[in-house]
């Protein structure tokens, strides 16, 4: 009950502020107190899916702002000053998505997944995650979701259906945290693959029909 309020409670802040976070932080600036753009909604939506940020999206770099972006430093690892530099930006961006990337996020788990189990489209979304951590793919949800031959719905054009509440929730749980694939990098269904390359991975788990690797 709590992560679905805290999903439809995202969507709908999300939603009021996708046009200032659509071209948000893609410069990294600092932000500190008394920072007021469109980047600063960017940095309350990433730190609030994480529930480090639990205040109304409102654009403003306040006390409140402050404390999540500290509380975030500390538990990452990182100088814990409460000002958002570059060093900051780069660690949020691998561990969290923006809306928009959101949307990329649950349209790949709708797709590649819809027929799995709440588990199963979790672990979807953790490899995603998992890629955008690893530097063997590319940094950016984007640019793993849409590299070429990585995911068979895009190939497919599935990727375009319309994901529903269950993706977008499971889209939450993995940028969250939730990692059901045990750090995997890949998966796929043992009766459908073509490729022999993909079964000399080291094999984790198989959750539904698919396995999942490293």
């Amino acid at each position: 009950m709590i992560r679905t309020k805290l999903f439809t409670m995202l969507l709908l802040l999300g939603l009021i502020s996708m046009a200032s976070t659509m071209n948000s932080a893609s410069a990294a600036p600092v932000l500190n107190s008394g920072s007021s753009s469109g980047d600063v909604w960017d940095l309350q939506y990433r730190l609030k899916t994480h529930g480090f940020y639990t205040q109304e999206l409102d654009g403003k770099y306040g006390a409140h702002t402050k404390s999540a972006v500290y509380g975030f430093q500390k538990e990452y690892g990182l100088s814990a000053d409460g000002i958002t530099g570059s060093r900051t930006w780069s660690v949020l961006k691998k561990h969290s998505l923006n809306i928009n990337e959101m949307d990329i996020m649950a349209r790949t788990i709708y797709s590649e997944s819809r027929g799995e189990s709440y588990t199963g489209q979790v672990a979807v979304g953790a490899v995603v995650m998992n890629r955008i951590q690893s530097n063997q793919f590319p940094n950016t949800i984007k640019g793993v979701v849409f590299e070429k031959g990585a995911f068979t719905a895009v190939d497919d054009g599935q990727y375009w259906l319309t994901p529903n509440r269950t993706a977008y929730l499971a889209a939450l749980d993995a940028v969250r945290g939730w990692d059901p694939s045990k750090n995997s990098l890949y998966y796929f269904n043992p009766d459908t693959a073509t490729s022999a390359w993909i079964w000399t991975r080291p094999q984790n788990l198989k959750i539904g029909k698919h396995i999942f690797a490293s």
